[in-house]
């Protein structure tokens, strides 16, 4: 790597001794040249990747090193993948569709949340058609990545919460996909167990070392988890609120999670049994139907905790909106893997539901 692109946003590099700083002062010392995109935004568009491509074409960059959370992961991915596999990405999303590597990648991460850092899934925006789309490719995965707790001790509470959260669901919906497997059920379990004993402290005070550092920990192994079991229809909704209304997407995660997994219970309500009792509940003496309904109780009573709006509403989601959403939810690559299979009239009435909460 003789000059990456940096891929990161204005805020991060203007942050005095923060991630970006850190990586230029790192390159500085060994000589190395760059350029800097800071352009990143939540839920990266299409452009946001075209902008990086030609910025390096232009510059004569041969590398990528991304600087921020899942947005800037993605944005890095996004922009390799234009710039090896063809120029329009929307033809590529679906699952291993990309046949040429992409440019050397590393990612230096900063929020404990998506994963993106060391999955293969890529997720962009249309910002024409407000669909949200995944590639998901092995070809993804960043060479190397750096997670540093102490980067993530001045996170907003706001954002330590979505994307804790994000890393919960990520960790939940494998464990229940149909691709689970004991060395992904044992990376599931960990993670819940380490969210569920810091992500509340995480957010109530975010210069609590060893809290950021188990949320690390668990989000990575999370990550792990359904980069190989995959993920289900929580994801697969999530993605069209976050394309339709431009919402943050963990906080679109966590508002469907009760409703898609209380959906999902019929399917295999031995493992949600199982989850109440990684999530601390007390099931001694229940049915599993009932542990099951617990781990339910255990999710909200989560969102609940750490500030996470009660309805669907409230990102602004419409009604009129839910049919054709639910139609592209079932397109979505994680959907595939969901235990339960749905119509989509099963898909507009979880919307539904996850509207009306209160």
């Amino acid at each position: 790597m003789k000059k990456p692109v940096i891929v990161t946003d204005k805020f991060l590099e203007n942050l005095e001794d923060g991630a970006v700083q850190q990586t230029l002062s790192s390159l500085k010392k060994a000589g190395v040249d760059y350029v800097i995109y800071n352009g990143v935004e939540p839920n990266p568009k299409i452009h946001n990747i075209e902008a990086v491509k030609k910025l390096y074409q232009e510059s004569g960059a041969d590398s990528i090193i991304t600087v921020g959370g899942g947005s800037a992961h993605d944005t890095g991915k996004g922009a390799g993948i234009i710039l090896t596999n063809g120029n329009d990405i929307t033809k590529l999303a679906g699952i291993e569709t990309l046949d040429k590597a992409l440019p050397p990648l590393i990612a230096v991460n900063t929020t404990a949340g998506t994963g993106s850092e060391l999955t293969r899934h890529a997720v962009i925006t249309n910002e024409e058609t407000h669909l949200k789309f995944v590639v998901v490719s092995w070809r993804n995965i960043p060479l190397v990545s750096f997670n540093d707790p102490t980067l993530m001790l001045d996170v907003p509470k706001g954002l330590t919460a979505a994307t804790g959260m994000d890393a919960f669901v990520q960790a939940i919906e494998p464990y229940v996909s149909v691709d689970h497997n004991p060395i992904t059920d044992s990376q599931c379990i960990q993670a819940i167990k380490l969210i569920e004993t810091s992500l509340r402290e995480a957010v109530a005070n975010g210069h609590n070392l060893d809290a950021r550092t188990k949320m690390v920990e668990a989000e990575m192994l999370a990550g792990m988890a359904f980069n190989n079991a995959n993920l289900g229809y929580v994801h697969a909704m999530a993605h069209q609120l976050g394309g339709q209304y431009d919402a943050p997407h963990g906080v679109c995660c966590a508002l469907l999670l009760p409703y898609v997994e209380e959906y999902n219970i019929i399917a295999c309500p031995d493992r949600f049994a199982q989850l109440a009792k990684f999530m601390g509940e007390n099931t001694d003496g229940l049915s599993t139907r009932d542990a099951a309904e617990l781990a339910i109780k255990a999710m909200k009573q989560m969102s609940e905790d750490v500030g996470i709006p009660k309805s669907i509403k409230e990102i602004g989601a419409k009604p009129e909106d839910f049919s054709l959403m639910a139609e592209n939810a079932l397109k979505d690559g994680n959907a595939f893997s969901n235990p339960r299979k749905g119509t989509k009239e099963d898909i507009i009435r979880i919307f539904q539901a996850a509207y009306d909460a209160s």
